[in-house]
């Protein structure tokens, strides 16, 4: 380290140097676009810069340096400046593919799914630990996880301590237990998180999950089994339950629009 610091007791260091933004030859300033720290262009939540016929997404912003979230944002982008400027403001598509409330579409980078593609790759979407409690308190985060071999590694010929473990840790938050926080570190990581990163933006509980049968045998079980059946609060975030055997959703249809 260039500081003079030392780290100790680590048996590996992950390097990760980052980027900068590649903004020196652009003149910005000739424009009047305004730039942050360390040279990133300073936006607001709908991508304006500070010249109002420029905007600007993706890395050169420094918010979530994802090629998908640059794309997601761009999307968003778009239809704010090109799509209908219909007044609703519910969400919902209108007629042949025209999109509701494009004056204030946006793209959200809370609950953003991310992966390090190590061996064994991490995942992680939304809050750690130390984020959760100093959001809500100690007394209103409860922490669920759970250790375990991979049952890929189960005919192995080795010693249980030394089989590959995957490491899974959800963190809730409030009389809920909505779930703030999904991390996963082991083989598989990568895919389980992208289909509860859904669940996340739709404001799944821990009860939520434990409403989903476990496909055994599987790592992403343990994600809907975790802790004690039945002692958390009976509490969903769905729009439509799916708690205590409650019947599956049903799309709207000119078919059963009309009975």
């Amino acid at each position: 380290l260039v500081n003079g610091d030392t780290i100790y007791g680590a048996n590996v260091v992950l390097m990760a140097p980052g980027r900068v933004p590649n903004v020196e030859t652009l003149n910005l300033e000739t424009v009047n676009v305004k730039l942050g720290p360390k040279n990133y262009i300073q936006v607001d939540e709908y991508s304006n810069t500070s010249n109002p016929h420029i905007f600007a997404l993706g890395d050169v912003c420094g918010a979530v340096e994802l090629t998908p979230m640059a794309i997601a944002a761009g999307r968003r982008l778009a239809d704010r400046l090109y799509g209908s400027s219909t007044s609703s403001t519910d969400g919902n598509l209108r007629g042949s593919g025209e999109i509701a409330n494009t004056v204030a579409t946006k793209v959200s980078y809370e609950t953003v799914p991310t992966v390090v593609f190590s061996h064994p790759p991490i995942g992680t979407c939304g809050m750690t630990e130390p984020e959760a409690i100093a959001k809500y308190g100690q007394d209103n985060v409860k922490i669920y996880k759970s250790t375990f071999a991979n049952m890929l590694y189960g005919i192995f010929d080795v010693d249980a301590d030394d089989k590959p473990k995957t490491m899974m840790k959800l963190i809730t938050a409030g009389s809920e237990e909505l779930v703030v926080g999904i991390h996963i570190l082991g083989m598989g990581a990568d895919e389980m998180l992208q289909g509860f990163g859904v669940a996340m933006k739709m404001g799944a509980t821990k009860a939520d999950l434990d409403s989903c049968i476990a496909i055994h045998p599987t790592a992403a079980e343990e994600l809907v089994t975790m802790g004690a059946w039945g002692l958390s609060p009976q509490v969903s975030g769905a729009k439509l339950s799916p708690l205590n055997g409650a019947k599956k959703p049903e799309p709207t249809t000119s078919m059963n629009s009309k009975m």
